[in-house]
């Protein structure tokens, strides 16, 4: 019998809370002294098991429990967070994973296949606007020039923050080496929004995560003072970034998507100044392709639209894109299985939020995700928690779906 304890995993979720958390939240932000704490505390488990790790060149640690068979199963998870984030988004996945790999390590038998646990670098993107950071550089879809220089609101880049963490952008894409062997990954997370609770259950198989189409539009105007100025002849960037705000509302009801703008910077930035430049974050998302190409198309034409109107203009950037990814399908079906051996029934849903699955599953490899009900399907926020019961539920479900995968790898090479 595999000595798993999902009570364990949660106490030490617990103390990882208290290590990097606020009043406000969770300030796991990444390449931050928080964040490094939190990937300390991470190190010094696998310390205490006796679980070799190192960190790659892209800044994201792998912790490697050798096999009977180099053929290699990957748990991964992320130990960043977004400012005033919740308690479980992310690191949870980490911990129950490393749960999981405990397991393995305290029978004194090597697994059949090789077992290892990933804590990725920066998935939330929450500080510099790109997310999935570390994934992306292990698929190959990084690209180090343009991410290198995204810069935070403090005006320091992605380059200069990842190098005091001693990561060289310009060698971070040479973390795609780390493929090599892996037959399959699988990853846990918390739902983040409310279908499972809405249906009463607490797992779920994920299908795999919508496509995301991320832009920046600037419209550009003309300052002036904003007491002798009449307002039929002001150039005001902020009028039209405000009618786009409305608009994307519009665009995501007739494709059935989601459309966020995140991110206002205003310059010059004054009470007494018409505003001159507004620069505005877009996101969209859908699990159909040419929706949301289409989405993205007419963002793009009421941005046009409402420069003209105002009489300023308007140009647009790339942030970030990934187009919809499907899980493998057997996995997903062990997935769905380990679901029900454990709760007594299943439902498979796709995933709205992105994850680093998704930058795995495009390398080419197999991979999986199972959701734990997020309570009132809330998440980026202090408030954000699920119910202790399913917590440690999805622990052992989540390690009946590594055993199934393990078992498929075995059988299958």
């Amino acid at each position: 019998m595999i000595p798993l304890n999902p009570q364990r995993a949660l106490d030490e979720m617990k103390v990882l809370r208290a290590l990097t958390s606020d009043d406000n939240g969770n300030q796991r932000v990444v390449f931050t002294p928080i964040w490094k704490k939190a990937v300390d505390y991470f190190t010094g488990k696998l310390d205490e098991l006796g679980v070799g790790w190192r960190v790659d060149v892209a800044g994201n640690v792998w912790a490697t429990l050798e096999g009977e068979r180099p053929e290699a199963v990957v748990i991964g998870g992320h130990l960043d967070s977004v400012p005033n984030g919740g308690w479980l988004d992310g690191c949870w996945n980490v911990i129950a994973g490393l749960e999981v790999l405990r397991a393995y390590k305290l029978t004194g038998k090597k697994p059949p296949v090789t077992l290892k646990l990933v804590n990725w670098c920066d998935e939330e993107g929450a500080r510099f606007g790109r997310s999935l950071f570390g994934s992306s550089a292990f698929s190959g879809f990084l690209d180090p020039v343009i991410v290198g220089q995204l810069k935070d609101k403090d005006g320091i880049t992605v380059a200069e923050a990842a190098k005091a963490y001693g990561i060289d952008m310009t060698k971070a894409v040479e973390a795609k080496k780390e493929q090599k062997g892996i037959a399959a990954y699988l990853e846990l997370h918390i739902e983040q929004g409310p279908v499972l609770e809405g249906l009463n259950l607490p797992l779920g198989a994920v299908l795999g995560t919508v496509g995301v189409e991320r832009n920046l539009i600037t419209f550009h105007g003309q300052a002036a003072h904003s007491g002798s100025t009449p307002m039929n002849v002001r150039k005001d960037a902020f009028l039209a970034a405000a009618k786009m705000a409305q608009e994307i509302y519009v665009i995501a009801e007739r494709h059935q998507g989601v459309c966020t703008i995140g991110s206002c910077v205003t310059k010059p930035g004054i009470v007494t100044s018409v505003v001159e430049d507004c620069t505005i974050t877009l996101d969209q998302r859908h699990l159909d392709a040419t929706h949301l190409a289409a989405m993205w198309a007419e963002a793009q034409a009421a941005a046009k639209k409402f420069a003209a109107e105002g009489k300023v203009e308007v140009a647009f950037g790339d942030l970030w894109r990934i187009h919809p990814i499907l899980f493998h399908p057997e996995l997903t079906a062990f997935c769905d299985q380990a679901i029900v051996e454990t709760v007594g029934k299943s439902h498979k849903l796709p995933s709205g939020p992105l994850h680093d699955a998704a930058e795995v599953c495009r390398a080419g490899i197999p991979t999986q995700m199972l959701f734990v009900q997020s309570l009132r399907g809330i998440s980026h926020n202090k408030i954000e928690d699920t119910k202790e019961e399913h917590l440690e539920l999805c622990v052992t479900a989540f390690d009946k779906l590594a055993d199934k995968a393990i078992a498929w790898i075995k059988s299958s090479r």
